[in-house]
This record gives structure tokens, sequence and C-alpha cells, in this order.
């Protein structure tokens, strides 16, 4: 069955359990189990932060309240690598008080050695244990001496078919796996397939160096694929979910929805919802 057909058949069973439930509100009409709550909450939901490249933080913040998604990749428009320890603290507050935790920084560029320890030193001023960034090819050996030094992590992004250094999961395995185990990357599930690489296998296939996740779904397999909301392309998501629960994946898994990126907020929170429905289902 392919990915459409897993899809339609999904959705299927979603709308007869539905029809059920409007059918026979005597035995249908109980709250949800406290597993059920509890699995949707098994995998950790956040947002990639340029989602909300055309907002404020307490825009995005009101946003993600309204969607109860907890954890948030922080951007340097929200919080800028000069921001002072007030500043740093300040924000820390402002996420607190929406019951957000900022978990990681990034993607952040850089061309120079000097600039990868502007990026970690960032990251430990604002107090997380994970950088996302995109580094030269020739600073590799580099980025993973300094994430063992600083004791945090650095995920490289990849971003698809236009990107001349990293485009798949694959080429950042053959970069990273004779370098020590604080480098790995964040898996961008859409911009993989795009590529032309089945985000599944490569999910299994690079597990132990994934240490983020950029969640989305996408309208074709090639260049021409854009991001859409999560139940609606062409990655088999309830089949990905799967995945994530067979290798037990801590990490944080973050939409990034780059599809109305001026009003995201119907389309982040269909992706929610349908995630959240999907990990009840599986």
């Amino acid at each position: 069955m392919n990915h459409s057909n897993n899809r339609r058949a999904f959705l299927q069973k979603a709308f007869i359990a539905s029809a059920g439930i409007m059918a026979a509100p005597t035995v249908f009409s109980k709250p949800l189990s406290t597993t059920a709550i509890a699995d949707q909450n098994s995998l950790k939901l956040g947002i990639a932060g340029f989602s909300f490249v055309n907002f404020n933080l307490e825009q995005s913040l009101a946003m993600m309240k309204r969607m109860d998604v907890r954890y948030l990749c922080i951007k340097d428009f929200h919080l800028p690598y000069n921001s002072t320890a007030e500043q740093i603290t300040s924000f820390h507050k402002k996420l607190a008080d929406s019951n957000v935790t900022g978990y990681a920084v990034g993607p952040i560029y850089t061309k120079t050695t000097a600039d990868v320890d502007k990026a970690f030193e960032y990251a430990k001023r604002v107090g997380v244990n994970l950088v996302v960034g995109i580094p030269e090819i020739k600073d590799l050996a580099y980025v993973a001496q300094k994430a063992q030094e600083y004791q945090i992590r650095y995920a490289i992004h990849n971003h698809g078919p236009e990107d001349k250094l990293y485009p798949n999961a694959t080429v950042i395995w053959n970069h990273i796996k004779g370098l020590n185990k604080f480098i790995g990357m964040c898996f961008d599930m859409g911009h993989n397939m795009r590529d032309g690489h089945d985000p599944l296998k490569d999910l299994l296939r690079y597990k132990d160096r994934i240490f983020d996740l950029h969640l989305k779904n996408v309208t074709a397999a090639d260049a021409k694929g854009t991001t859409c909301e999560l139940g609606r392309g062409v990655i088999n998501i309830p089949a990905f979910v799967k995945g994530l629960k067979k290798i037990n994946y801590t990490g944080s898994c973050s939409l990034e929805f780059e599809k109305d990126m001026k009003d995201p907020l119907a389309g982040l929170a269909e992706s929610v919802g349908y995630f959240r429905g999907v990990l009840s289902a599986i």
C-alpha cells in the first residue's frame, strides 16, 4: 500500500470512529482515558522558531499557548545573539509564563571557526544543551571538538536539493560518522523526502545521531515539493510516528511550517491535532 492509500485508510478509520461516537453517545461519550491522553504526549511536540519568522515573541507564544505546544527551538530574531544576561532572563520568564521551554537554539549558519565559537557561547549563555546549525564542511572536526568541550550537542540541519552542503541525512552521516557523538543531525524529514530519500528508512538508519527533528510533510517527493499540513502530504506520518516510537526517540518533534508563513496558525493547529491523533491511534 502506498503512502496515499495509508493516509486514506487512516482517515477512513478516524471518520468511522467519529461516526460511531455520534451514533452511539451512550457508549462512546466517556472522556478520553488517561492512557489515551498520555499517548498524545508520549513524544515531545515543539515548534521550530522559523515558523514564527513574521511574528514577535509575544505573538508566537500566544499561538503556542492556543495549541498547547510547549517546546520551542529559539531563533535569533526572538533572542538576538548579543542579548545580555538580563534579556535572556526576561526571555525565559516570558516562555515560562506561557508554559513553554526553549530547548535549543538555531539553525545558526557559520562560516568560520570564530562563528562556531560564538554559536556555542550563545547556547551556553541561553542555557540550552543543543545547537542546530549549518557549519562549513571544513569546520566539522572543530565543531565536534567544541561540542565535546562545552558538553552541548550540535545538530546539523539538512535543507534538501537546493542545499549544496547538506541536502539529506545520508550526506550528513557520511561527514560525521567518524567524529565524536556530540555531533549529529537535526533531521528535516520533509527536505529529506524532497531530495529523494525515504524519511522513515533514514530515521531508523541514523537514529543514534538524530538529536532533533523538524516535523513536516511535503506535497511531492522532489524539488518541487513544498511544506503542507502534516496529514496532507506524501510522507506516511502514522508509519513515521511508529518509527519514532520504535527507536524510543527522546528529542523534540518540532513543527516547521513554511506554508502561509504570514498566517500559520490554522495550518500549525491542524498539524498539531493530526499528530496527537496519530499518537492516540497507533
